[in-house]
């Protein structure tokens, strides 16, 4: 079943807490107008929060409450594992990276805001936009 909601990688959620503020900016608006993420997107983030910017678990767990509120959240299975190790075979991208864009097209989503992956690639029925790029829609 197709969504019109996107699927967020990692590293735009991760935007909301960035200095930069013009991508924070960004980040918070394409988010607020809601979106998908899988269980793995939030495991990064929290690994991300914690590691590198020092975030106190509780810190974490109030940011992810509220990423949680308007994104959906999709559990990983077997074969969303399975389908990303076919991606990362075929377009060589890193797993995790795979397990991203398997949970995407799981989801039923058409678009990935990433900015980590090439921007305007189309895999199956997803394609991958950078959400930070200036000829994004405001």
């Amino acid at each position: 079943m197709k969504t019109a909601k996107p699927f967020f990688d990692t590293n735009v959620l991760l935007y909301l807490l960035s200095e930069d503020t013009q991508k924070a900016d960004r980040a918070e608006a394409v988010i607020a107008l809601g979106g998908v993420i899988s269980v793995q997107v939030l495991n990064e983030f929290a690994s991300v929060a914690s590691r590198k910017l020092k975030m106190s678990y509780a810190e974490i767990r109030e940011t992810l409450s509220i990423i949680r509120s308007v994104c959906d959240t999709r559990v990983l299975t077997v074969a969303i594992h399975e389908q990303g190790l076919a991606i990362a075979e075929q377009f060589g991208f890193s797993l995790y990276d795979s397990l991203i864009v398997s949970a995407a097209l799981d989801a039923g989503c058409s678009m990935l805001y990433s900015e980590d992956m090439q921007h305007g690639q189309v895999i199956g029925s997803l394609l991958i936009h950078n959400p930070f790029l200036p000829d994004f829609p405001n």
